[in-house]
């Protein structure tokens, strides 16, 4: 693109001033006009074969084959400079898209993330600031033109989340986890389907909208499942009744610069911690 404006706007520099060239040349040769002038100008450069404005001398006649001449070569050179951008744009495009294939082929142990929506956004940042691997299932247009813009790095599959094929794109037969965030609870469903039949070892965790549909979700594969309405009344409800706890875990999860993060681990039934209390875990 960067490089394309200057050719872009030169070109239409070189039209500009065969316009000027041409309406003082007739205004000197042929004296004529200046309205005059400047339509036979357009005329000729365009070649749209209209009658001359006034007859030509021999010499207004061989200005205006240079003009043609010159008029034909800018235009072709600017129509062959769109036509080289839309090529190249669509080449790139191409290529990031292989190349964005390619990247999802290798992951391996990586999340899958479906629906790039609000939600997804907020899992997005979650994901990168944990330093995982993931890729993003999208459909939408502008959201995918978002993801892009904003987090260029971040890999994305093209296409409906609830489609099998690509969920394989995704790499989910080789993921450790799924995060299903689509707008439809329909769409959660049949995703929790394909994603569990393709991967029966994959952590599924999905995004219920309604309280009702939370069972289904369950009974689709999904390993956990949350509501967005339940886990906002708890949070408000806390915030009323316990402000200092909820505050505590906001800033250990959410503060920004605070390397300080919950993780879990398995403890081994013969290690020195099992059954053992955090305060006498001695843990350094």
């Amino acid at each position: 693109m960067h490089v394309f404006i200057p050719r872009f706007l030169g070109a239409i520099a070189y039209l500009v001033a065969l316009t000027v060239v041409g309406a003082v040349g007739y205004v000197s040769i042929e004296g004529w006009p200046w309205q005059n002038a400047i339509y036979m100008t357009a005329i000729t450069l365009t070649a749209v074969g209209f009658q001359e404005v006034q007859p030509l001398s021999d010499l207004g006649r061989n200005f205006t084959m240079f003009l043609l001449a010159a008029g034909i070569t800018g235009i072709g050179v600017w129509f062959a400079l769109i036509t080289s951008f839309i090529v190249e744009f669509d080449l790139n495009d191409v290529r990031k898209r292989r190349w964005r294939a390619r990247m999802s082929e290798d992951l391996d142990d990586h999340i899958v993330l479906c629906g790039g929506g609000r939600t997804g956004r907020q899992v997005m940042e979650e994901l990168m600031a944990l330093g995982q691997d993931f890729v993003v299932i999208e459909r939408d247009p502008q959201r995918l033109e978002w993801i892009h813009e904003r987090y260029p790095e971040v890999l994305t599959v093209v296409g409906d989340a609830t489609l099998d094929v690509n969920l394989k794109e995704s790499g989910v037969h080789k993921a450790r986890g799924l995060l299903s965030c689509l707008s439809a609870g329909t769409d959660n469903v049949f995703v929790c389907l394909s994603a569990r039949d393709l991967n029966p070892d994959l952590t599924i965790v999905a995004r219920a909208l309604e309280e009702g549909s939370m069972d289904k979700l369950y009974r689709a594969g999904a390993d956990h499942v949350v509501s967005l309405n339940i886990s906002g009344a708890i949070r408000m409800v806390s915030m009323l009744l316990r402000p200092e706890v909820v505050s505590f875990l906001d800033i250990v999860t959410q503060s920004e610069g605070l390397e300080l993060r919950f993780e879990q681990t398995v403890v081994h039934p013969k290690s020195r911690l099992a059954g053992q209390k955090l305060i006498d875990a001695r843990i350094p």
